[in-house]
């Protein structure tokens, strides 16, 4: 067994890329080797801003000797064909042998592919990895042929077992294979050798380059942490910026920086997007007041003055930048002071799609809609409209220019300057939610109505116009707005009846394929509730199943019905009269459906079930009046009982024609009274 080490050293990976390049480094080298059948122990993929390191362990020496059994052409067949066969198979005809075969006899060939050693094939597979990795983007340079993210410095391949360590032989447009690499580039720039990953982890540390990305990142947020708890401040987390961070430094030294009073007024969002964007920044907060005082900086290299230098000169761009910020702000509250007005009427001149209008013409028809839905939700009516004529106007503010993502946000800040209400200011900020399946949803009804307006506004603009979603692509997130309706109504528990508020789409591909697109994103939905798929398309079978919230309910019903035994079993029951009623009705040509009377009945069991059905029918039909779902299940599993002892006591193809008919009515019945409730023949089982 032996030990393989890979080390593709180069200029700086953007840090976006590393990691997926780590992967794929691991998986192509893996897979290639197995394929060659060179199999391994485990393998552990790393990576640094110059560097994306391979380690394996328990690699085979070689590759083991392979036999098989090719079968050629018949015994007779052409010379030509028999030539070529042996050809292909690199014998002689004396390694032929011949078989009977259903056809008569056959040459077969026995072929010896002998093993290789494993330096041989990590250096074929190790070739091809790297002239075909798969970058986004990736440069040449020089007179070679060779295409890298960015230049590519050095390789080292060392395979390595208890007996020696040796280099692979390979090269690659005059880059040769080695077992040499480089530290730190200003603090570490010398070469040195290394035998295997463990001395060539522990040499790196020395060389002041920490291998490991999480150990980067704890040792950056480590010390970020404890410097501004010395201070009584606390770091902003930033899962993401904590990564890309991680992946500008190969030595990280944590240096804590001041913001200048001039700035400490700025909303502490501006202070934390224009940091992080630009600077790749921390904020730090001061938790009394809440605002951001601080930042902390990442610098790859230790100096003299302990940092002092390289936060001088990051204070000094920081503020360049907060005095735009700051100009930004000040110039955009004067414009919220008087009103948005301005910025409302600019947006007539935004398109917001060319065959869908302006953003203003938008507004415009959000607010109609969220005016219209205000009842529903339980908003002032005139706040929900003034709320959805307002909520975009920040597009037009400098600060949203600059910073995109903060749209929306900076709208509750210039509502409430404007003097508008709380309420209004919180539809502002809230309207664009939920984006994704962990955002919050809005909950305070004005933000409710003009989020839902905001959605449906958008999808049925996008149907009318026939540009719907197709495969994987979904330019427009047509996809996340019909989550986002959908989870609006179920966290609000809505009664919401969406098709007549699909209408718009019947201009282009229609307002039914719109609620069969919510229908699809739903059944995503209620599956991650736990919801069975076959519950939820008994639900979408029935009346209603534009009502979101209300199917939900059903399925939720359901599902807890067919947890007991009489409404597992009910199904059973169910299916077998629904069965032998569609074959009575297709082979005499007539619908059962008119009624059954007692007074024909001619056992037991028979009147027993007429009875089950006389109390069902009273407790469903209430129960479902009010949409008291459980209770009308709970009663139709009821009926699991008296079904299963009518199969078992009577022949429904009596003798008399009257009972024969009588008796398919009663079928029909159970049929009836089942499907009042929930569509039980889309179920399985």
């Amino acid at each position: 067994m032996a030990d393989l080490l890979i080390e593709l050293f180069s200029e700086e990976i953007p840090a976006g890329l590393q990691a997926p390049a780590a992967e794929n480094l691991k998986k192509l080298m893996t897979n290639g080797m197995v394929e060659a059948g060179l199999t391994y122990a485990s393998a552990a993929a790393f990576h640094t801003p110059r560097r994306l390191t391979l380690a394996v362990e328990g690699l085979l020496d070689s590759s083991p000797t392979v036999q098989e059994e090719r079968k050629g052409p018949k015994v007779g067949a052409p010379e030509k064909a028999i030539q070529g066969f042996l050809r292909g198979a690199g014998l002689t005809p004396g390694d032929l042998e011949t078989r009977d075969d259903k056809k008569g006899q056959v040459y077969f060939a026995k072929i010896t592919k002998p093993g290789r050693p494993a330096a041989e094939i990590v250096a074929e597979v190790l070739e091809a990895t790297i002239r075909n990795f798969p970058w986004p983007k990736s440069m040449r340079w020089g007179t070679g042929s060779l295409r890298w993210v960015r230049p590519l410095q050095s390789i080292l391949c060392l395979l390595s077992n208890e007996a020696e360590t040796q280099i692979v032989p390979l090269e690659l447009d005059g880059i040769a294979a080695g077992h040499t690499t480089k530290g730190h580039r200003f603090m570490a720039p010398d070469a040195f050798t290394v035998t295997g990953f463990d001395d060539y982890e522990t040499k790196l540390k020395r060389a002041k380059v920490v291998l490991r990305a999480e150990e980067r990142s704890a040792a950056i947020w480590q010390e970020a942490t404890n410097q501004a708890f010395a201070l009584g401040q606390t770091v902003v987390e930033d899962a993401g910026l904590l990564v890309e961070v991680s992946g500008l430094v190969e030595w990280p030294v944590v240096l804590l920086g001041q913001i200048d009073d001039d700035f400490l007024d700025l909303p502490p969002e501006v202070l934390k997007t224009s940091m992080k964007e630009h600077q790749k920044f921390f904020s730090v907060s001061n938790p009394k007041t809440g605002r951001i005082e601080r930042f902390v900086t990442v610098a790859n290299i230790e100096t003299a003055d302990q940092g002092a230098t390289i936060l001088k000169g990051n204070q000094k761009v920081l503020a360049a930048r907060l005095a735009d910020a700051k100009f930004f702000w000040e110039n955009d509250l004067r414009e919220a002071k008087a009103g948005m007005i301005k910025w409302q009427v600019s947006l007539e001149n935004v398109t917001f799609h060319n065959k869908l209008g302006s953003q203003s013409a938008r507004i415009k028809r959000i607010a109609a809609m969220a005016r219209a839905l205000a009842p529903v939700v339980g908003a002032d009516a005139d706040v929900a409209e003034q709320a959805a004529l307002v909520a975009k106007a920040d597009l037009s503010s400098e600060m949203v220019y600059e910073f995109p993502e903060l749209q929306g946000l900076m709208g509750r800040y210039y509502a409430l300057e404007a003097g508008m209400g709380v309420d209004i200011a919180a539809a502002c900020e809230e309207h664009y939610s939920p984006l994704g399946p962990s955002d919050d949803v809005p909950t305070a009804p004005t933000s409710v109505a003009v989020a839902l307006a905001d959605k449906l506004d958008t999808l049925t603009g996008f149907w009318a116009i026939n540009e719907k979603p197709t495969g994987s692509k979904d330019p427009f997130a047509l996809r996340r707005a019909a989550l986002g309706v959908i989870r609006l109504i179920m966290k609000n528990q809505l009664t919401l009846p969406l098709s007549a508020l699909l209408t718009p789409a019947d201009a282009g591909a229609g307002s039914a394929d719109l609620l069969g697109f919510f229908q699809d994103r739903l059944k995503g939905f209620l599956r991650d509730q736990g919801i069975r798929h076959d519950v939820i398309d008994a639900c979408i079978s029935m009346p209603g199943n534009d009502n979101f919230a209300l199917l939900a309910k059903r399925a939720q019903a359901l599902q807890a019905t067919l947890a007991t035994d009489d409404g597992e079993n009910l199904i059973q029951g169910f299916k077998r009269a629904n069965n032998i009623l569609s074959q009575a009705e297709e082979k005499d040509s007539v619908e059962y459906s008119y009624g059954a009377d007692v007074k024909f009945a001619e056992s037991d069991a028979e009147i027993a079930l007429f009875e089950a059905l006389d109390a069902a029918d009273a407790q469903i039909k209430p129960a479902m009046d009010v949409e008291d779902f459980s209770t009308a299940m709970a009663a139709m599993a009821q009926l699991r009982g008296p079904i299963d002892v009518f199969f078992d006591a009577v022949k429904i193809n009596a003798d008399s024609a009257m009972i024969r008919r009588n008796r398919l009515n009663l079928l029909s019945r159970i049929r009836t009274t089942c499907l009042s409730v929930v569509d039980l023949s889309k179920l399985e089982g």
